[in-house]
């Protein structure tokens, strides 16, 4: 708008007309300017074109800083919708393991209580051939048993019911396991129910 301005101022002055602004108003500060003058109007034109520049140029800072921006958006959305895919497939088994939970523990009652008896030893081979198969399959899963007689109580992992003396065992452990507890990858499913050494 302003070279348009001064064209014009030009155009006047060569014509030896009244220099006027865009209004219609003489403008006394170029009254002097001679078809010569235009040494001047190339100085305002190179300043114009440099503030062009410049305003391109921040511009382009500006979208190159937008695009950036968003590509580290992009790339941060797709990282956390990979982690969230990671970790539903490590989980999805979760509620049919937890489903199988009392089976395994039905196993195990079966050992514990089935071995007072002479009648059931040929059953008990079978009950435990079954639970050894149960548990090596969902082991594949990442299911891993908690509770074992003589660790250390951690109640991450135990739930005590109550107290028991065993002279054998270092006071503060486990002394019986009531129910074991079991884990999927570090997701805790159940706490083993245990009684703790005095």
């Amino acid at each position: 708008m302003r070279r348009h301005t001064m064209q014009s101022y030009m155009r006047a002055a060569q014509a030896g007309g009244e220099l006027q602004d865009e209004n219609g108003e003489a403008r006394p500060d170029l009254e002097g300017l001679n078809p010569d003058g235009e040494e001047a109007l190339a100085a305002e034109d190179a300043e114009a074109a440099a503030e062009q520049s410049q305003v391109e140029a921040r511009i382009k800072a500006e979208v190159e800083e937008l695009r950036l921006r968003s590509a580290a958006e992009m790339d941060n959305f797709k990282k956390r919708l990979n982690r969230e895919h990671q970790e539903q497939m490590r989980y999805a088994a979760e509620k049919v393991l937890s489903d199988l939970l009392p089976t395994l523990d039905n196993l195990d009652l079966a050992l514990q209580y089935g071995s007072k008896h002479e009648a059931c030893k040929d059953m008990l081979q079978g009950v435990a051939m079954t639970r050894k198969l149960l548990l090596e399959a969902v082991t594949k899963h990442g299911l891993t048993p908690l509770g074992e007689e003589g660790e250390e109580f951690s109640p991450e992992v135990h739930e005590a019911v109550g107290f028991e003396a065993r002279p054998d065992l270092a006071p503060g452990v486990v002394a019986r396991v009531l129910q074991r507890g079991y884990k999927l990858g570090d997701r805790l499913l159940r706490p083993a129910k245990v009684m703790i050494n005095q």
